[in-house]
């Protein structure tokens, strides 16, 4: 091995995603600090037949970022290179993550128009699953990218973005990592701005019977259900010129009460699950019955806290039909007489023209759904996820490619109209598979079998 590689490479190193529900230990792990040794990596992957995949923080709970071949950190890779205040763009290293680029941006003047619930990913990562946050007119974050550099296994290093290579481009601003390495992207940004966020307890079928109104009444709306119950949040958040306000959200209810209490009390409720109907109950009544204004920096604004542990499904649907998905989920739980946590988390994007984007050709409704798991341990999960992608499939879903789904490769060629064209690219780009791993192999070639450099934590029920 190159003396340079030898450098930035390790051995027994054990890769956990931030849900701790994936596992693996690649056989080298590469921590590269410049582009150059990116493309050395790639070289030697290729002449060791190795395949490689590139991770970030590690947020997707699903086995996206698995491999038992080669692993590369860009964490490193997360300078700001160029910003231009007249154009309102930003240039920047593809290992930076969300955090540090909004406090870069905020500092001269920008912001990201529209960013997720968390800011912890790279922003490579964000791009590479269609990452979104909400706002039925605004896009995901890969619709803010203007041009990415992308690291091939046959063409080297190409330069993407509408007017050169422009199919690449659209293909890879929702990429899998199954098209090479990103390594530089340039995002259009917009001037910094403070967001007024209003936060008020609603009831469902109110929300859900007046839906129009309510994703339009705001530049931002999303709102969480509480199953078990009629009791929702809804959140409505506009630019604004008013000054900040101090936060009305103190210690005791956020974090004794919405943080620790809440997971020990998740903790009992293994030995009872008919409690927590009741648990909703309360915990809405303790931490969301009363309405909250927040004014602060966007960035700051855009993000909550994802609490402990969790396994997560979310997937995407035509936004009109929102109030059918949540309503078959709340009859399927009082059929059955399932007891699930709260919150249902409620997102509208825009629509975009990204090859494999969950919004491709529509407005669309992301419902996220979530079984906590209250200090690590294994919750009962597997018929509430299975009924939940019944309901979803059978309203047109998309699943989150971040997220572990049972999606075919027969039905998401009947999903995405580029599936088949995303595929073809993958295979000119890459046509000995360097960049592909269990995941993909799954997901996008169909193949059938469960890779050995995984390990899934679930309850075994």
């Amino acid at each position: 091995m190159d003396p340079q590689l030898k450098k930035i490479s390790s051995r027994y190193h054990v890769f956990e995603n931030w849900a701790h529900t994936f596992i693996c230990e690649p056989e080298l792990y590469f921590t590269p600090e410049t582009e150059d040794e990116v493309e050395k990596i790639v070289i030697f992957a290729k002449a060791k037949n190795k395949s490689i995949k590139v991770i970030g923080a590690g947020h997707s709970p699903s086995d996206l970022a698995c491999t038992k071949d080669f692993m590369i950190n860009l964490d490193n890779l997360n300078r700001v290179l160029e910003i231009n205040r007249e154009e309102k763009t930003v240039s920047v290293q593809a290992g930076i993550s969300l955090n540090q680029l909004n406090q870069e941006l905020w500092k001269n003047g920008l912001a990201m128009s529209n960013i997720g619930s968390i800011s912890d990913q790279s922003l490579a990562g964000a791009i590479s699953t269609a990452t979104h946050g909400t706002g039925i007119n605004f896009g995901n974050i890969s619709t803010q990218v203007t041009e990415l550099t992308l690291i091939t296994a046959t063409r080297g290093t190409l330069t993407c973005s509408e007017k050169t290579n422009p199919d690449i481009f659209k293909a890879a601003l929702c990429n899998l990592g199954a098209l090479g390495i990103i390594i530089r992207i340039t995002l259009k940004c917009e001037p910094a701005f403070r967001l007024e966020a209003i936060q008020t307890p609603a009831k469902f079928d109110e929300i859900l019977n007046n839906l129009d109104h309510v994703v339009h009444s705001a530049e931002h709306v999303r709102f969480w259900w509480f199953p078990h119950t009629d009791d929702c949040v809804l959140w409505k958040a506009n630019r604004t010129i008013k000054e900040p306000n101090s936060s009305t959200i103190g210690y005791i209810r956020e974090t004794l009460l919405g943080y620790h209490l809440y997971q020990f009390l998740l903790y009992l409720t293994r030995l009872r699950p008919s409690t927590i109907p009741r648990l909703a109950r309360h915990m809405f009544k303790i931490k969301y019955s009363t309405p909250t204004c927040i004014i602060d920096d966007s960035y700051k604004v855009f993000n909550i806290d994802c609490l402990f542990p969790q396994y997560v499904n979310e997937w995407a649907i035509p936004w009109e039909k929102t109030p059918e998905a949540l309503r078959k989920i709340n009859q399927w739980t009082k059929e059955t007489n399932s007891f699930v946590h709260f919150p249902v988390e409620v997102r509208f994007v825009d629509k975009d023209d990204i090859w494999l984007s969950p919004s491709y050709g529509c407005k669309v409704c992301y419902i996220g759904i979530i079984m906590y798991r209250p200090y690590r341990v294994a919750v009962p999960y597997k018929e509430y996820w299975k009924a939940y992608e019944q309901i979803m499939r059978s309203l047109g879903g998309r699943p989150h490619w971040a997220k572990a789904h049972t999606m075919s490769v027969l039905e998401l060629e009947k999903c995405y109209p580029k599936f088949n064209d995303f595929k073809k690219l993958m295979h000119e780009l890459d046509p000995n598979g360097m960049f592909l791993n269990a995941y993909l192999r799954r997901h996008i070639l169909g193949e059938v079998g469960e890779d050995v450099d995984t390990r899934l934590f679930k309850a075994k029920l």
